[in-house]
């Protein structure tokens, strides 16, 4: 099942929406095809501006769905009525209340200590039978080659249809495309912060500043120094996106 994708900056993004997004997980796993998915906002798209190695990552994926309200704008405007938002949080509450009937096991991978573990019970309280065959919080440091295959192991054993993955871009797809074939699972999907905010870790921008796109903002006020590398990229992303839809300024890929 093959998507549509536009580019920005360089970045192959899908034009779906949520359902869409559901219905070619469901496909993958019937099919029992290996994919992974990338839901990438604004900063991410500028990472692999100029970081080729990062972009050919986005572009290798099943998906590269549109994480932000400014994304998805922006290919509304080119002309992809379409599209919706594809949100880690909200992309994994959906897949995981979709795949109750189907019985889909998960696999929480990520997080700081004790954050997946919160996660799964959270996601337990709110989904009745919902299978999570397990979870892990890797080190935040580089692995050695054991350490990682007792990691895959450790997944592989576990059977899941799905791992969540929440390490943080860009070294979640960084993981993600490094263990394709590895992990045996046909679908791992990379949410980041999801983790935080589904397990009650950190708070979550309410809706309201989520459809104006101003969860940026939210985020930035809550974790300013660690966050503002990020983020103060975003206006030069306005104006390369600018550039590249007059045709003034050609994406990095060409």
């Amino acid at each position: 099942m093959n998507q549509e994708r536009v580019s920005i900056l360089g970045v192959e993004i899908s034009t779906i929406d949520l359902p869409s997004a559901l219905g070619t997980i469901e496909h993958w796993i019937n099919a029992k095809e290996s994919h992974y998915i990338c839901v990438t906002p604004a900063h991410s798209i500028m990472d692999a501006y100029y970081d080729a190695e990062f972009r050919e990552i986005l572009n290798s994926s099943g998906l590269t769905t549109p994480d932000g309200m400014s994304i998805v704008w922006i290919l509304k405007i080119m002309g992809h009525k379409e599209v919706g938002r594809v949100y880690g949080p909200d992309i994994m509450l959906a897949l995981c209340e979709y795949g109750l009937e189907k019985k889909y096991s998960h696999f929480l991978f990520g997080g700081e200590p004790g954050v997946a573990e919160a996660l799964a019970s959270q996601l337990a309280d709110k989904f009745d039978d919902l299978q999570i065959t397990g979870t892990h919080s890797p080190p935040f440091r580089k692995l050695i080659y054991e350490e990682d295959q007792a990691e895959i192991d450790k997944i592989n054993s576990a059977n899941p249809e799905i791992v969540w993955v929440g390490l943080s871009s860009p070294k979640q797809e960084r993981w993600m495309a490094e263990h394709l074939g590895k992990i045996d699972a046909p679908v791992m999907i990379g949410v980041g912060a999801a983790f935080d905010f589904l397990s009650g870790s950190k708070p979550q921008a309410p809706r309201w500043m989520q459809r104006f796109g101003l969860e940026w903002l939210f985020r930035f006020l809550t974790e300013p120094r660690r966050l503002w590398p990020r983020y103060r990229k975003y206006p030069l992303f306005v104006w390369l996106v600018l550039m590249q839809m007059l045709g003034i300024r050609k994406n990095p890929a060409e």
